[in-house]
């Protein structure tokens, strides 16, 4: 069992490493020691192979360590909306969720709580028979993420930006295609090949995200380009996202506070096609809907 609970006293579980004592205080991410979260509950909107046969076991946690204007969670990301829960009944909510048909354990924007949540994993691991999924905005340290190797099964990161300038506007992180690069070769070392089940549901495996921006598919190419350069072939799958739709504080910068046009998407899939990225998935278009958004009214806490 690792005990990684000092952490909280000195924070530098993401790349913020602003080194709070968050037994004391909330750091950048929102949040202090205890664990929050706004909703546990079956989810059917992650990639098919995530959520297909039943639904995706998610577990929405409160806080984030990046500031996207976009964000379509800012109610629980920036907003602080959540319900704080033991250690004891996080557990419970895995097992609940298995019961419940989940295909898998969604832990989404965990990372700030992770002193909690491993030694929920531990416990509840003999009892739990369906993967553990890491869905993150891919603004990751190494070092923690080498503290999950052996508890998480699939990860799910976002592969947000390709330009400094971009992600500090937008996310006010300057860093973080240093830091997700880096996150997401680290990922796929400990993954290593995709494994399908007989159904066809992923249960090993590295699937990036990368959501397309208004005014941005110059950035999501470069994206791409380094990607086809640098990630290792055939380990890992894509999600290619046209499902932006303006949020939040998306009204204050005018060149995103529209839906992609077709061109745009297009000009970005092509180039996904071209450089044999078509392990994966690419949404339609027209799959920018609200409905992708669920009810934070804390169902399953």
């Amino acid at each position: 069992m690792k005990n990684l609970s000092y952490l909280y006293e000195n924070c530098t579980l993401c790349p913020r490493m602003c080194h709070v004592n968050r037994r004391q205080n909330r750091s950048i991410c929102g949040q202090g020691t205890d664990i929050t979260a706004a909703r546990a509950a079956l989810h059917f909107w992650e990639e098919p192979c995530l959520s297909e046969n039943g639904g995706s076991g998610a577990v929405f946690f409160s806080g984030c360590t990046l500031k996207c204007c976009y964000c379509q969670n800012y109610p629980i990301s920036q907003g602080n909306l959540g319900k704080e829960i033991s250690p004891e009944r996080l557990g419970e909510i895995f097992l609940e969720l298995q019961e419940k048909g989940a295909q898998n354990i969604d832990l989404i924007t965990a990372t700030h709580f992770l002193p909690s949540i491993l030694p929920v994993l531990d416990k509840v691991r003999p009892f739990l028979h369906i993967p553990v999924v890491y869905n993150c905005g891919g603004y990751e340290r190494v070092e923690t993420l080498r503290a999950l190797e052996g508890y998480v099964d699939v990860y799910l990161p976002d592969f947000k930006y390709f330009s400094s300038d971009v992600s500090q506007k937008y996310s006010g992180a300057s860093d973080y295609f240093q830091y997700a690069s880096q996150a997401i070769q680290e990922m796929i070392r400990q993954c290593g090949n995709p494994i399908f089940d007989k159904n066809g549901m992923l249960t090993r495996g590295v699937l990036v995200r990368h959501m397309v921006l208004p005014g941005q598919k110059e950035d999501s190419i470069h994206l791409l380009h380094w990607m086809e350069k640098n990630l290792p072939r055939k380990k890992w799958l894509i999600s290619l996202m046209s499902q932006y739709t303006p949020f939040f504080h998306a009204e204050k910068y005018p060149e995103i506070n529209r839906r992609i046009t077709t061109y745009e998407y297009n000009k970005v899939l092509d180039t996904a096609l071209s450089l044999g990225l078509d392990q994966g998935y690419m949404q339609e278009r027209t799959s920018a809907k609200e409905e992708y958004t669920p009810p934070f009214n804390l169902e399953g806490l």
